[in-house]
């Protein structure tokens, strides 16, 4: 890989950049990033000025890398914990030694990859049977019938057979030799790539990581591949240049790096901290957020659909009946609300969902936002001329302490 000039800043940050460090590749390339929110580029006098959004992670560019660290909800140390909470797969061994540093977290990524892949490699690498077509001088096989009699006119000194063999070279393992190489381009630690180099070597690879990307959409688990699914889940991260699933997925523009946006992440927390604590006091996630969720028609174009990020099903209150339950909606804010007033918008937002989901006797909706360095919660009661319109809990999670850790506390909020 090319030196590159490091740039670094931290996430709503940004940095000056002298004109000749941008090629017309990397503008192009950063213009896309920012329709899709992720960066902002701005011309300056003496050059360009790049700022992060809610957005952390790596961009390798023709003459710069840049490394945006994550700021104030999630430390750097927890970042990877978090992120493997997020995506329902287990944290990686090594995480315990990890803490972001000038390298930035794709280095953290490609870790968690080298360790999975190395594990497989112990175990031994899945093999299947794959079809082959060939040209043998002996029968091996089935004989090609059609081939052997439109292609060598009856000849038998060489026959067309068609055979099925175990090998390694199967999907399954090529979506890793894909992710393998691409952790290469981003990692500037020389013996971390030392070993993503050698255990790429190992696997089988797909053509293109557009390739390997599809193979992985259309990968279903078994007992026979559920041991890849957490290398699986490590490698889509890489391939689609961040995320949590697919949102970062590429448009058309390519930018190599790992970028991970925050609020996204934020948001698949939530969804699995809710649905874990209410789990505990016989509540379960409603799937899909109650059918078509809200709608708005009537007005210029087409109608809007809204529902809150995650909706809950929880036993009913104890006076009341048993079999009675009520629907308690949840939305995640990546803001500063352990230092900042909920705005104006959001309460709105959290009365509609009170009004839509909640029982008309107990509107109540929960905001959920990072606070590092201790849990909060506060009650906001919104009222009217005629009476209690709804009351919002905002609940502020220690991002220092583990998921787990989180999960309990709102369970217990929710008790």
């Amino acid at each position: 890989m090319p030196d590159r000039t490091p740039v670094q800043l931290d996430e709503y940050e940004s940095a000056p950049l002298e004109p000749d460090q941008l090629t017309p590749r990397d503008v192009d390339r950063l213009h896309a990033l920012q329709a899709r929110g992720c960066v902002t580029l701005t011309r300056e006098r003496n050059g360009w000025r790049l700022k992060a959004d809610a957005t952390v992670g790596i961009l390798v560019l023709d003459r710069v890398r840049v490394v945006i660290a994550p700021k104030f909800a999630i430390p750097g140390e927890q970042l990877m914990s978090w992120l493997a909470y997020a995506l329902g797969t287990p944290v990686p061994a090594t995480a315990r030694r990890w803490a972001t540093g000038p390298d930035g977290y794709a280095d953290l990524v490609a870790a968690a990859l080298l360790e999975e892949c190395e594990r497989l490699l112990r175990e031994g690498l899945r093999r299947d049977y794959v079809r082959h077509r060939s040209v043998e001088p002996v029968l091996r096989g089935r004989l090609d019938v059609a081939a052997q009699a439109t292609r060598r006119y009856g000849q038998l000194d060489q026959l067309h057979v068609r055979t099925f063999d175990r090998e390694a070279d199967i999907w399954d393992n090529r979506v890793l030799g894909s992710a393998l190489n691409a952790a290469l381009t981003l990692t500037a630690s020389p013996d971390l790539a030392r070993a993503l180099h050698g255990a790429a070597g190992a696997f089988p690879q797909a053509l293109t990581p557009a390739a390997a990307l599809r193979a992985l959409d259309r990968t279903n688990y078994t007992r026979l591949n559920a041991r890849y699914r957490p290398a699986h889940t490590w490698a889509r991260l890489l391939l689609r240049g961040g995320g949590v699933t697919d949102l970062l997925t590429d448009h058309g523009t390519k930018a190599d790096g790992l970028l991970l946006a925050m609020p996204a992440l934020w948001e698949a927390v939530v969804r699995r901290l809710g649905t874990e604590a209410a789990g505990v006091h016989g509540g379960h996630a409603v799937p899909g957020g109650s059918g078509v969720g809200i709608t708005v028609r009537g007005d210029l174009g087409s109608a809007s659909t809204f529902r809150p990020d995650l909706l809950l099903s929880l036993p009913g209150l104890p006076r009341q009946d048993t079999a009675h339950r009520r629907l308690l909606p949840v939305d995640a804010k990546y803001k500063r609300y352990d230092r900042h007033s909920v705005n104006a918008a959001d309460v709105h937002q959290l009365l509609t969902y009170c009004s839509g989901y909640a029982a008309a006797d107990a509107p109540m909706a929960v905001i959920v936002h990072p606070q590092p360095g201790g849990h909060a919660q506060r009650t906001l009661k919104v009222r009217s001329p005629k009476g209690l319109l709804g009351n919002i809990h905002v609940l502020g999670v220690d991002t220092r302490t583990t998921p787990e850790q989180a999960a309990a506390w709102i369970g217990s909020v929710l008790r």
